[in-house]
């Protein structure tokens, strides 16, 4: 009986625990797998982004973008050497006797051109590095090179430039920037940034005249200089080269362009006043460095060549390197393959001496293309002594320590072409970043402040001028280069490039004294 009465109770009980058990498991479980989500979130949000020092992947992004300052290169081994060889010299500069000077470039590109481009131009400025820290008899300060990503297409410039805002202000004592890439739109953004927040840069191969100082009078850039002429300088030594007759030549322009297209279409067309032809536009991608289906409009373009009047012989040509090959492998095939035609071009022709992709073939058919380059290794090999705006002893400067550089101290840097200018330039620009840095330090300082080094570009001039390999870079007050030599180079059939001669944008070089008139 006793246990009759007591068995509900203890079922009731029993059941009660039960429940109660249960609810706590429920919770501990809701716990535990909220705490493994929380975990997890963590883990997706946190997720190492890096790629190595001062490199990281952004938000969205695969792109190692940002400052390197190690030998990281960047998942091209074709830098690797270079890198490497920076990376030895950085290492044995002592602290606190040393500035930084950072080469902007668009290392993660993967367009073959691109990339050659960068490989030369990254061993033209640690050549220029290490003649600065060996050879001009302990001059201070020591210079560091890093290298400075904004992304293929320079769309990560923001975070850049917020990087090297930082290097400027703190211990790695950032001076100067050099390099920039080609004239683009994001490029000019971060051209505008830089200098805005007081850093001074200087521009290798960046020749659109909108991303320069002294246009209309202003100087939208301050601390900017540049050792490459404006597209209309190059133009008017391309005209003083060739005799442009405006009758006899027709215009193919990018449309709507970038930075560099346009300001070299508004050069040609200047050139082409009066001319009976309309000018021809085709449309690319964006990345001017895809294909698109521009080959079909050029196509068309070429019949509409051959139905220009039989004196019609020259064809002035605004656009980038891809379009061009496209438009000479077109030219290759047209219909009036009797006629002679030259395609004139900027410097983005010098991309085409190595480009796989060009028909060689068409260049033996009546037709040639000429462009002007910002530096060529033949420019100076037999130019007069007497000939100002450069020598064959500035540009062996250069040659020396490129003999030096297949193994140490100098190098290995890496394979050695010099066609593309991008070496030479590259050189140059990294010269005058340090001309620039050594003026502005004072007597017994070694660190010179960062407001003064773009303070010095007025100065390059007469015998204060930088005896470049490329030629001489005599600044004027906007620190563009003045009457700058500009070599006319042609593209050969059997592969590479010749040069033809020097040419200049005042029709003659510079006076003795390379002051440039008011």
């Amino acid at each position: 009986m006793a246990d009759g009465v007591r068995s509900p109770l203890v079922r009731w009980l029993r059941e009660v625990w039960e429940i109660r058990l249960y609810r706590y498991l429920a919770l501990l479980v809701t716990a535990a797998v909220l705490t493994g989500l929380v975990f997890a979130v963590r883990a997706v949000t946190d997720e190492d982004r890096s790629c190595a020092p001062g490199v990281a992947r952004p938000v969205g992004s695969d792109e190692c973008v940002g400052v390197a300052t190690g030998a990281y290169d960047f998942g091209h081994a074709q830098l690797q050497s270079a890198v490497r060889a920076i990376d030895r010299e950085n290492d044995r500069l002592k602290a606190g006797g040393y500035v930084t000077v950072a080469l902007m470039l668009p290392y993660t590109a993967s367009t073959p051109s691109t990339l050659s481009d960068i490989q030369h131009e990254v061993q033209g400025a640690y050549l220029a590095q290490w003649q600065a820290n060996h050879t001009s008899n302990g001059q201070a300060p020591a210079i560091r090179l890093v290298l400075a990503n904004p992304g293929a297409t320079s769309d990560h410039w923001e975070t850049m430039v917020d990087q090297l805002e930082r290097m400027a202000k703190g211990a790695d004592r950032l001076r100067a920037v050099a390099g920039v890439g080609q004239s683009t739109d994001n490029n000019k953004k971060a051209v505008a940034e830089l200098t805005r927040r007081g850093i001074p840069v200087v521009g290798a191969s960046i020749t659109a005249d909108d991303l320069a100082n002294g246009q209309n009078g202003k100087d939208p850039f301050p601390g900017l200089a540049r050792v490459s002429p404006t597209n209309t300088d190059e133009a008017r030594a391309l005209a003083s080269f060739a005799k442009v007759d405006a009758d006899r030549a027709l215009l193919v322009y990018d449309k709507p362009g970038d930075p560099y297209t346009r300001t070299l279409q508004t050069s040609f067309a200047a050139l082409l006043k009066g001319s009976p032809y309309e000018p021809q536009p085709f449309t690319p991608p964006a990345d001017r460095t895809q294909e698109g289906t521009t080959a079909n409009t050029f196509r068309q373009i070429t019949h509409l060549v051959c139905d220009t009047s039989a004196e019609t012989d020259t064809i002035l040509f605004a656009g980038r390197h891809t379009q061009l090959r496209q438009f000479v492998n077109a030219l290759g095939t047209r219909g009036c393959q009797n006629r002679k035609f030259t395609v004139l071009t900027g410097d983005e022709g010098s991309y085409l001496s190595g480009d796989k992709k060009l028909d060689r073939t068409a260049l033996t058919h009546n037709l040639s293309v000429r462009y002007t380059s910002l530096a060529h290794p033949d420019a100076w090999v037999n130019a007069p002594v007497t000939l100002p705006g450069g020598s064959a002893a500035d540009a062996k400067v250069l040659t020396d320590l490129l003999a030096r550089s297949a193994r140490e101290p100098v190098g290995p840097i890496g394979d050695i072409a010099l066609e593309d200018g991008q070496l030479i330039i590259g050189f140059d620009a990294m010269t005058l970043a340090v001309h620039g840095i050594r003026e502005a330090t004072p007597d017994g300082a070694t660190v010179p402040p960062l407001a003064d080094v773009g303070l010095q570009w007025p100065q390059v001039k007469g015998s204060l001028r930088v005896s470049g390999a490329s030629g001489w870079i005599c600044l004027d007050v906007h620190g563009n280069p003045y009457d700058k030599a500009v070599p006319i180079v042609e593209l050969h059939a059997d592969g590479g490039s010749r040069f033809v001669r020097i040419a200049w944008p005042e029709g003659k070089p510079p006076a003795k004294e390379c002051l440039p008139p008011s």
